[in-house]
């Protein structure tokens, strides 16, 4: 196991009921900004919720902002921020407005171009502290300090990480996700698993604890993701699903552990040239990255066959491309195509996506340093 540091400052409140509670975590006198994504906490009474735990206390709201959220819609909410001298922020959303939030945060006080903190040209200095009130479980945002923000005039996806914009505090209630559209249920339970594999599926670094929680959270993803699936109000499986996706990417299971990221790289460009949503990218991706890169991970392929999947019959290698096709077989079954001819893309847009990874210096990828430019070509070739 490598060195590592763990510091996570956020404060959870995790369950049903528990959204009260914020009125204890914002100052009393701070000038709040609420922000929202498209609606639908509205719709599901979660608005209702917040509204009433802040008991009279003024704020002002920016909604709209849209899954994969946009640059130019974060800069008007920034816009808002600064106007209004807002020194408290409150994201009620997913993943999205989440990671949104964080990119205001850090912008309104910022004096520079606030990309440069997106492609990490800048650091900011300070970020105006936030809360969220989360409804999607799937990125992990609200317990972590990494964003993925798009730029709609450019076609680029990034992320930035910093420690000023980890939220003070997170309010996870699994009911709050009862009205999700399966679509995003699967969405989520794809994301988080990618997130887990991005840090697992690498290189054997002695690091038991880690593996053993990454085993763990796969399992129950496994288990508990259909249940909640073909049940959308059953509480413990909406519990379990609501954490995993937190614990799936804190910052817990990676430490001291190499890891890899080039499928979140990956299917962030297909997001950028195409607009697909972001786990349908990775549902795309992930089985034929593993496929292309079982030599390298072979040792961790193995061992994820037989404590994840339980196969323990045949060669090592057939237990390897079982474990494969059993992932790509689960993302099917949660309803996502793992192939992008089926989400009406047949364009090869490699050389296009070898071509920007180049120019930021991204190459070659993982955590062995083996995904190189044929490789990327041959994942996306065999994605069609």
């Amino acid at each position: 196991m490598d060195n590592f540091i763990f510091h996570n400052p956020v404060k959870i409140i995790f369950g049903r009921g528990q959204t009260p509670l914020i009125a204890n975590e914002i100052p009393q006198s701070a000038k709040m900004l609420i922000t929202c994504g498209g609606g639908s906490i509205r719709k599901n009474g979660v608005y209702d919720q917040v509204v009433n735990a802040l008991n009279g206390r003024s704020f002002v709201e920016f909604w709209g902002i849209e899954p994969n959220p946009s640059f130019e819609t974060l800069m008007k909410a920034v816009e808002m921020g600064r106007e209004e001298k807002i020194d408290f922020l409150l994201a009620v959303g997913g993943g999205s407005v989440a990671d949104g939030t964080k990119l205001i945060a850090a912008a309104i006080p910022f004096k520079g171009d606030p990309w440069d903190i997106v492609r990490g040209k800048a650091k900011p200095a300070s970020a105006v502290p936030f809360g969220c009130v989360l409804t999607l479980p799937a990125t992990g945002s609200e317990m972590n300090c990494g964003a993925v923000i798009t730029r709609r005039e450019t076609k680029e996806k990034l992320s930035f990480r910093h420690p000023s914009v980890y939220p003070k505090f997170s309010v996870l209630d699994p009911e709050f996700t009862y009205s999700l559209p399966p679509k995003q249920v699967a969405n989520g339970i794809v994301d988080t698993f990618v997130h887990v594999a991005e840090q697992y599926l690498t290189l054997p670094a002695n690091a038991a604890i880690q593996d053993r929680f990454s085993e763990g959270i796969l399992r129950a993803l496994l288990e508990e993701g259909p249940k909640t699936l073909a049940n959308p109000t059953d509480y413990n499986s909406r519990a379990n699903l609501v954490w995993a996706a937190t614990m799936g990417l804190n910052g817990l299971i990676g430490c001291g552990v190499p890891q890899d990221w080039a499928t979140h790289w990956i299917g962030h460009e297909l997001t950028a040239f195409f607009g697909l949503d972001h786990a349908q990218t990775l549902a795309v991706v992930l089985p034929n990255l593993l496929w292309s890169l079982r030599d390298p991970k072979r040792a961790k392929l193995l061992q994820y066959a037989r404590r994840v999947w339980g196969i323990h019959d045949g060669n090592d290698d057939e237990a390897i491309e079982r474990a494969i096709v059993s992932t790509r077989a689960f993302f099917e079954h949660l309803g996502l195509p793992t192939h992008l001819a089926e989400l009406g893309i047949t364009t090869d847009c490699s050389d296009d996506m070898i071509a920007r990874f180049q120019a930021r210096g991204m190459l070659p990828m993982g955590e062995s340093k083996t995904l190189d430019e044929i490789k990327i070509k041959e994942i996306l070739r065999a994605a069609l």
